[in-house]
Formats: C-alpha cells, structure tokens, sequence
C-alpha cells in the first residue's frame, strides 16, 4: 500500500509539469483577493477607455457571483472556500459588494455579513488580528472608508513621506509597516491625507510638497507585469486608493488596472497572487530525488536551465536586495526572499551532482550559487536569523528572523559546504570561515526560539484550527532537517524536537495542529509529510513512523486528496496550493524510502518524460 502510494504522489507531481519542465502550480482563488479586485476595479471603471472599461465591469459582475456563493453560514468569509470566517475578508467582502452599488441587490447577503462584523466589531477586530501591524490593519480600513462603513477619522494616516528617503535608510526608519508594503504606505497615505488632511499646517505642506516624489518612488517600484509583488490584493489597495486620491490617470493605476484584467480567472475569482512557480520548482525537484535518484535522469536540462534564469541578477527596485537571490516565481513581481533561494540552492545540488550534465552546466550552476550564498550571507540577521526580504527591518510579522527560514538557509549551506572547501568560490563574500560562523549564529538564534515544549513556529506557514493560527508541525519538522543535516540530531534542542513531534501526534497517525487529544482538529497530508521526513532514520521514533506512514499511504491512494489551507500569505492571508500535498509526500515517503524504511524506489528512473520513471519495486 505504501510503495502504490508513493507511486502514485511521484507521478502526480511528475504530470502536473509545464511542456517546458519545470512547475507553476495552482493557488487556492481567494474570496479576500477577488473583493479587492472588485472595489479596485469599480472605482478605476468610470477613468478607463471604453473597452477596458466594458472589461472592468463584466470582471466585477463575474466576481460579485462568485464571491457571494462563497459566504460562509455564519455570514462571514474566509480567505479561501476551506477557510472560516475572518474579520478581515468579510468586510471586504462587504465594502466589494457596497462599492459595485450592488447591496440591494444582495441585501440578504449584506445584512448576515453585517451581523457577523457587528458580533465581532470591526476596528477592534482589526486591532486584535494584526495587533500593532498597520500593514493590512489600514488598507482594510481604507477600503471600508471608500465603501462608507468607517469614517477616515478612523483611517491612521501613514507616512507616505518617508518612501522619499532613500532606500537604504528604510530599515532605520522604523516604518509602520513591513518591507514589502511600500507600495501600501504611499498609495494609502495619500488618499488618507487627500481625505482628511493633518491639522498642523507645516505637516499638510510638507505632504503636499512631497507627493509626486512619493507617487515617483511608487513608479520605479511597479514591475513591468503591474501587479506589485504579483499580488491581487496589494495592487488593488494601490489602485484603488489613488483613484480615490485623485490620482486616478497616473501610470500606476493603468498598469495596475491591466493586472488585474489579466489575472482574473475564468470562474471570476482572483487567487492571492499569480503563482508560485520557482518555489514549487525547487519543492518539487528535491522532493523527486529524496529517494537517491539522480534528478538528471529524471528530469529534463530545461527545468535547470528555468530554474538557473529565475535568479536575480540586478538590484531589486522594490526591495533594493542584491543581486543573487530567488523569489517565488519567475514573473517580474516576484522579489527574492530567504525561503526561495535556499530551495533553489538545494535543488541546483541535486543538478550540481549528476552524472548526466555537462562541464558547461556545472559551471553555470557554480557561478548562480555562488552568488546565491553570498546573498544569503549577506541578508542574515543581528539576532543570528534570517529574515524574509530585508536586513535588520525590524520585528513585525514577516520582517523578523523566521525559524522557518533559518534551517532553510542553514540546510543550503551544509549542502554546499563540501564544495565550498575546497575552493567552489572565487568570492570572499562565499568562505569556509563566514559560513562556518553564519551556521553557529544561525543555531544559536534557533535555540534561542525554541518554545519550551520542544517546537518552533514558522513564519509563512499556519494551520487555522490551531487557537493562535500557528503551525508548530511545519516548523519543527524544518528545523529538525538542519539539524539532521549538520550532524546535531542528537543535540538536547533535536530530541526535545521529535519527542514533541511524536507526542503531538494524532491518534489515527496523522499530524494537524496538535494531538489526538485535540478532536475538532484534523491531519493533512502536508502536516503528516513533513512530520515524517522530519523522522525518518530515528529509531526510537519507529513505531510513530509506520503510523504516520500508513495514515498517509491510506490518504493519497484515496481519490480525494485536498490541499489543506496551511499556507500564510503576507498579513495572515490563507491559502492552499493544489501541489503541496504531493510535493511533501513525495519528499517525506522518499526519504523514508532511503533510509530502509520502506520498500524501495528504482535508484535509476527511466528518461525523462516517461512514466516509468516513477515506477517503484517492492523489496521482497
């Protein structure tokens, strides 16, 4: 049952392949999103030419449809349809449905939301969910202004001005808001400041005065596809806000427009953002040859050579980051972060050791990681972490050193440092000695984060039936990975890890948000993946092991496999992507496989392209 199961994940993920190698993905479409879209899109409206006006309102009728069809029965919306409901969406769902002059029409819609806000509250709501993060905290506000639920007296006024500084001053700055909400900062605290004005005359002037630069900042930043970071829901809160700030006939509120045209789906939803392409590329590559394949034989040169030109070779507009990194996907809104570059530099090992590439490619391999090493050197934290985007920017969500992150980037170090030592590097950013000193840094800050019971909590993942919305599995079965890798599995931190992992399982062998104490809470096959890689080889964790194993074996063979909504977006936003199940399958039965525990996968796939090259035998 096992070996049919690990069968059928490997093949799963070798035919959801693009006809050029590599994997896009399919990300959950978001009710939050689609709201967005649909105020950003009605207000832009009147301002378009006549076609894409036409354009613009048949995308708001199609997404009204399906964006009503997704409330939940408590009133309320979540960010995805196996979501529950959350303050933040439903009231964009409201102010969505109030914009498009649509509430008569969807009164009984509007009036059961309504409740679920009023038994909730909205701006205490609001404060409560995202504490003293302004970054998602105000554009919500912003756009239930637009929509007349909120007065702007409510609206904090960000200061737009400091995007006029230059951009290496950021991160001393101390914005209100995290790296990648640049874009927010400057559109919001316009229309803020267009709307209700500072009441000290030398502040109005001032932000008077430095708007155009502000608006010029936000130009430079805007990629070539429109969408900033290639995100629905921050393009539509950029748009929307300088068309309410008059601004509505500036460039960037025509390339946002074009965006979001663009990004619609045929069903009328928007997903949170176009796709994901190099992070499950990278995902999925590792994951192929967790068995001991040679991901040469199995994978055609083109997914290398996709994946070779998805790095980043220039400083970034937006983020100002050195060249060298990955982001998530090949599109020009992606930014290179502290998660994707590390799975793209533990994917270009497995390319990096095959037996079937050239001395070209090797060296074209050679020259990406060294670039991507020193970039990952570079990025780390005062604190020994990593964080996501940039250096030093602070403690808010998604800027702070991540746990996550950390045993990412320390397990790309541990698979380069052979190869390092003996003289990869032409660099003196990329020596034996700063590695050396990053991975001590970098174990130190985890030990540091550990929580008491034995577990850490990654930043860009969640699990929403846990009471704080944290994943505790993701994270600990991560960084139990570094550990294993730098040969600290048996450190008093890793034991305190997998006894966590053992205990926190659920009674029928699989792992959600916490144990089989825990009824209201369900495993997935993410979760239970994870937890299983994270395992593997620690033969008091055996028994725990084979339940796990036959828990999942029983779930991917049923037809009905789901992706769970353990994915968290920027500013706590859900998602699921309909490959994450079998990518972390693949990867946690094939290093199971690997290390004896099951029966065996072919160490020699077929050629490219041909099912066989999933073809498993089981050991007699």
């Amino acid at each position: 049952m096992v070996a049919a199961a690990l069968q059928r994940a490997r093949q799963r993920l070798l035919d959801a392949r693009t006809p050029q190698g590599h994997w896009v993905g399919r990300l959950a479409s978001s009710a939050l999103s689609t709201a967005t879209a649909i105020s950003a899109l009605k207000l832009a409206g009147p301002h378009l030419d006549v076609s894409r006006r036409e354009q613009a309102d048949l995308r708001v009728a199609r997404g009204l449809q399906w964006l009503v069809l997704q409330q939940n029965p408590d009133g309320g919306w979540g960010d995805t349809d196996r979501s529950f409901s959350n303050i933040a969406t439903t009231v964009l769902a409201i102010a969505a449905i109030r914009i498009a002059g649509e509430h008569q029409r969807y009164s009984r819609t509007i009036t059961s939301a309504e409740q679920y806000v009023e038994r909730h509250g909205l701006v205490e709501a609001l404060r409560r969910r995202y504490g003293a993060d302004k970054t998602f905290a105000v554009p919500i506000l912003t756009n239930a202004a637009l929509a007349g639920m909120v007065s702007w007296e409510h609206v904090p006024q960000l200061p737009f001005e400091l995007a006029c500084f230059p951009q290496s001053w950021y991160r001393y700055l101390r914005l209100p808001v995290v790296s990648y909400a640049i874009p927010a900062l400057v559109a919001i605290g316009l229309v803020r400041h267009a709307r209700r004005p500072a009441w000290f005359v030398p502040l109005r002037w001032l932000r008077t005065g430095l708007a155009g630069q502000a608006l010029a900042v936000l130009q430079k930043m805007q990629p070539e596809s429109g969408g900033f970071l290639e995100a629905t829901p921050l393009t539509s809160f950029v748009v929307m806000s300088l068309v309410a700030a008059g601004r509505m006939d500036h460039p960037v509120v025509q390339r946002g427009v074009d965006f979001l045209l663009e990004s619609v789906r045929p069903d009328g939803s928007w997903p949170i953002d176009t796709d994901l392409a190099t992070w499950l590329t990278s995902l999925a590559t590792t994951s192929l040859v967790s068995d001991g394949s040679d991901v040469g034989r199995l994978l055609e040169r083109s997914c290398l050579q996709w994946l070779l030109q998805c790095q980043h070779k220039h400083v970034h507009p937006y983020t100002g980051a050195a060249p060298g990194g990955w982001g998530w996907s090949d599109r020009s809104g992606a930014v290179p972060d502290a998660d994707d570059t590390p799975a793209a530099l533990l994917a270009l090992r497995q390319w990096y050791d095959s037996l079937v590439i050239g001395e070209a490619e090797r060296q074209a391999i050679h020259d990406a990681v060294v670039g991507g090493l020193g970039w990952l050197l570079d990025l780390q934290n005062a604190d020994g972490g990593w964080p996501t985007f940039c250096r030093g920017w602070g403690k808010l969500p998604f800027d702070r050193s991540g746990a996550d992150l950390t045993a990412h980037a320390l397990r790309a170090f541990k698979a380069w440092q052979p190869v390092v030592q003996q003289g990869m590097a032409a660099s003196p950013r990329v020596t034996p000695k700063r590695i050396d000193q990053a991975v001590e840094r970098g174990f130190r800050f985890l030990a540091k984060c550990q929580r008491r019971d034995g577990s850490w909590v990654p930043l860009w993942f969640g699990n929403q039936d846990d009471p704080a919305e944290e994943n505790p599995v993701y994270g600990t079965a991560r960084v139990l990975l570094a550990y294993e890798a730098w040969a600290r599995s048996q450190s008093a931190e890793a034991r305190r890890a997998r006894a966590w992992l053992v205990a926190n399982q659920r009674q029928d062998g699989s792992w959600g948000s916490g144990g089989g104490q825990q009824p209201s809470t369900t495993g997935s096959v993410e979760e239970t993946s994870l937890a299983l890689e994270a395992l593997a080889c620690h033969a008091p964790c055996a028994e725990s092991v084979h339940r796990g194993a036959r828990w999942l074996a029983r779930t991917l063979l049923d037809e009905q496999v789901r992706a769970a909504p353990i994915g968290l977006y920027f500013a706590k936003l859900w998602y699921y992507e309909e490959l994450y199940p079998w990518v972390f399958a693949v990867a946690g039965l094939g290093r199971l496989v690997r290390r004896g525990w099951l029966p065996e996968v072919s160490k020699v796939p077929a050629p490219a392209g041909q099912a066989a090259a999933s073809t498993l035998k089981a050991r007699s």
